[in-house]
């Protein structure tokens, strides 16, 4: 951690002297600051925010409907208005999912998603991410 951030945060590390707590605060601070940088480093136009919650996944045919496989469950991490990322334990082998989030309400709100990235964590999980193509709940036809 650069010594504006410890200035900033009020805390004084040298040689590992510190008090536990001001070290453990530091630490959670640094990891803090990877995770929500501040300045114009965002490369991304949309904000994303974190998605603390369980998601289910129905892998579905190129019609966006036709079910195939069988329902994942996985662990969310961020969303913005045009997507969501995860993260889960196996390679995913499908492209197009139904993403299913409980709301606060605890009804659902689904997505149908076109997962077009993924790449290898270094604690032997996959994170990927995709873009919304519709929402997926509640459809209406009409003849």
């Amino acid at each position: 951690m650069s010594n504006y951030l410890l200035e900033t945060y009020g805390l004084q590390l040298i040689d590992g002297a510190a008090p536990i707590d001001d070290r453990l605060r530091w630490q959670v601070r640094e990891l803090l600051s990877g995770l929500y940088p501040a300045g114009p480093f965002e490369r991304r136009s949309e904000q994303r925010f974190p998605l603390p919650k369980l998601i289910q996944l129905q892998p579905v045919g190129p019609d966006g409907r036709t079910p195939l496989g069988t329902l994942l469950t996985v662990s969310g991490k961020h969303i913005s208005e045009s997507g969501l990322s995860f993260f889960h334990p196996q390679p995913l082998p499908y492209r197009l999912v139904i993403a299913s989030v409980e709301k606060v309400d605890r009804a659902r709100a689904e997505f149908l998603l076109d997962v077009d990235w993924c790449r290898f964590t270094q604690f032997g999980w996959y994170e990927s991410g995709g873009r919304f193509v519709k929402s997926a709940g509640d459809e209406s036809t009409t003849a």
